[in-house]
C-alpha cells in the first residue's frame, strides 16, 4: 500500500468524518427524545420529567459541543486537500452549506442557549418551543448535509462550463432540483431514523445502568419506557426506507447496488445474500441467499433483471469486497434492534421488563452498535461510490489539490489523531462524571420557578405550597 497523497487526503478525510459522524445522530436522536420528554412535564406538571429533561440536556450539550468541534475541521479540507474538487462542485455544493449555516446551524445554536440557561429565565411555552427549535436545527442540519452529499450520488439540474483558467466546473441551473435531487429524500430520512435509533440506544444504555444500579428508578422506568418506543418504531421503520433507498441505489448507482450484494453477473431471479463474503479476484459470491428475492426487491417481480457488475469497466468497480460486508453489517445490525426493542416491548406488556436484570445489563453496552450500524451504512454509501467522487463526472483521483504533498497530509493526519483522542477521552469523561452524577431533584428546587399553572413563583410560596 503506498502513501501516497491520493490515499493519505482520502484516510484523512474519511477519518474525520467518521470521528464527526459520531456525535450528530446523537444530537437528532436525543433531540426528538427532549421535546417528547419536555412536553410531558409541560403538559402533566410531574417533576420527574423536569429532571429527565434537565438531565438528558446536559448529555446532550456535551454531545453536540464536540460534534461541532469536530465538524468544523472538515470544511476546511475541501479546500486544502481536496480543492480540484472544491472547484468543480463549489458553485452547487456551497449552497446548502450556506443554507446549512444560515437556516440551521444558528438555528440550532441561538436556541441552544435557552434550553441551558433559560429554565429560571423564560416561561415554560417558551423554553419546550426553544428545545423544539433546538431538535429542528438539528435535523435541518443533517437536510442540508445530506443534499450537498446526494446531489454528488445523483447529480442533477446542472451544466458544465469552463472557467478562464481552463478548468471544468459545474454550475446550477435550478437550485430546487438540486435540493431535492433523485436521492436526497430518501437518503435523508434513512439518516435521521438511523439518528434516532442511536440516540434512543443512549438513553437505553443510561437508564438500564441506573436500573441495574437500582438507582433513579422513577427516573430510569419513564426514561427508558419511553426511548424503548422511539427505538422501537425507528428500527421498524428503517427496513422500510432503506428498501426504498435500494431502490434508488439500484436505478442511479447499479454498480453500487450490485457491490452491496455482491453480484458478478446480470440475472434474472436475482437472489437477495443475507450473510457470507465475497471474492472480487474469482469474482465468485458465497453467501446465505435467497433466490429471487433481490429481483422482486427492486421490481416487485421475481423474473426482473438486475444489473451485475460485468456491465461496468472493473476500473469503475467499487471495492466490492469491503461494501459487501459493511452493508452487510449494518441491515444485520438494524434486524437486531428490531428483535431487541420488540422483546423489550412485548415484556413491558407483559409488566416484566425491569426484572430481566440480564437484558438491561445487555442495553448498556448496546450503545455502541447504532453507532456502528451508522458508520457502516456510510462507509457503504461512500466506498460504494469510488472511483467516482462525484458520480459519473468527477474521479476521485481527479479532485486532489494539485500542491498538496503527502507528507504535509501525513503530519496533520497524525495530529488530528492526537486531537481527536484528546477530545474523544474529554466527551467520555464529561458523560462518564454526568451519568455517575445522575439527575438531579428538583422537587424542592425553588429555581425551577414555576407553580403547577406555569406561573414564575418565590422560593417561600414554592416551599409552602410544598409542605400544605
Amino acid at each position: 500500500m503506498n502513501l501516497d497523497v491520493e490515499f493519505l487526503s482520502r484516510l484523512q478525510f474519511a477519518f474525520t468524518i467518521m470521528f464527526h459522524y459520531i456525535f450528530p445522530p446523537f444530537s437528532i436522536g436525543m433531540g426528538l427524545l427532549l421535546v417528547i420528554y419536555e412536553s410531558l412535564y409541560f403538559f402533566t406538571r410531574k417533576k420527574v420529567y423536569e429532571s429527565i429533561t434537565r438531565f438528558w440536556i446536559k448529555i446532550f450539550a456535551a454531545n453536540f459541543s464536540i460534534g461541532v468541534a469536530t465538524g468544523i475541521v472538515m470544511e476546511f479540507e475541501f479546500g486544502t486537500n481536496w480543492a480540484r474538487y472544491s472547484r468543480f462542485v463549489g458553485d452547487i455544493f456551497g449552497s446548502p452549506l450556506a443554507a446549512e449555516g444560515v437556516f440551521a446551524f444558528f438555528l440550532e445554536s441561538g436556541f441552544l442557549a435557552i434550553l441551558l440557561f433559560g429554565w429560571n429565565k423564560v416561561k415554560p411555552g417558551v423554553h419546550l418551543f426553544s428545545t423544539c427549535m433546538v431538535a429542528l436545527g438539528s435535523m435541518m442540519s443533517a437536510f442540508w448535509i445530506v443534499v450537498a452529499n446526494s446531489w454528488q450520488q445523483t447529480p442533477v439540474a446542472y451544466e458544465l462550463a469552463t472557467t478562464v483558467d481552463g478548468y471544468t466546473r459545474a454550475v446550477i441551473t435550478d437550485f430546487w432540483a438540486v435540493v431535492f435531487n433523485p436521492s436526497s429524500m430518501v437518503r435523508f430520512s434513512h439518516s435521521v431514523v438511523g439518528a434516532f435509533v442511536q440516540g434512543a440506544f443512549l438513553v437505553l444504555s443510561v437508564s438500564a445502568y441506573f436500573i441495574v444500579k437500582k438507582r433513579n428508578l422513577e427516573f430510569a422506568y419513564r426514561s427508558f419506557t419511553i426511548a424503548l418506543i422511539v427505538a422501537a418504531v425507528a428500527s421498524l421503520a428503517q427496513p422500510l426506507i432503506g428498501h426504498n433507498h435500494a431502490q434508488v441505489v439500484g436505478e442511479y448507482q447499479p454498480a453500487k447496488l450490485a457491490a452491496f450484494e455482491g453480484l458478478y453477473e446480470t440475472q434474472t431471479r436475482a437472489p437477495l445474500a443475507i450473510v457470507g463474503y465475497t471474492d472480487p479476484e474469482k469474482q465468485k459470491t458465497v453467501a446465505l441467499e435467497i433466490p429471487g428475492m433481490l429481483s422482486w426487491l427492486l421490481y416487485e417481480d421475481l423474473d426482473a433483471e438486475v444489473t451485475g457488475l460485468d456491465q461496468f469497466p472493473e476500473e469503475d468497480w467499487p471495492p466490492v469486497a469491503q461494501v459487501f460486508q459493511s452493508y452487510h453489517l449494518m441491515v444485520g445490525l438494524g434486524g437486531l434492534f428490531i428483535g431487541v426493542t420488540l422483546l423489550s416491548l412485548f415484556l413491558l406488556w407483559r409488566k416484566a421488563l425491569f426484572d430481566k436484570t440480564w437484558l438491561m445489563r445487555l442495553f448498556i453496552p448496546m450503545v455502541a452498535l447504532p453507532v456502528i450500524a451508522n458508520q457502516a451504512g456510510w462507509y457503504s454509501a461512500e466506498r460504494g461510490r469510488q472511483p467516482w467522487i462525484v458520480q459519473g463526472l468527477l474521479r476521485t483521483k481527479d479532485g486532489l489539490s494539485e500542491s498538496v504533498q503527502a507528507p504535509e497530509v501525513l503530519i496533520s493526519l497524525i495530529l488530528f489523531a492526537i486531537v481527536y483522542a484528546l477530545l474523544f477521552f474529554v466527551w467520555l469523561y464529561v458523560l462518564d462524571r454526568e451519568i455517575k452524577h445522575g439527575p438531579e431533584d428538583h422537587t424542592l428546587a425553588p429555581e425551577a420557578g414555576y407553580s403547577q399553572k406555569g406561573e414564575r413563583v418565590d422560593a417561600v410560596k414554592k416551599l409552602t405550597s410544598f409542605n400544605d
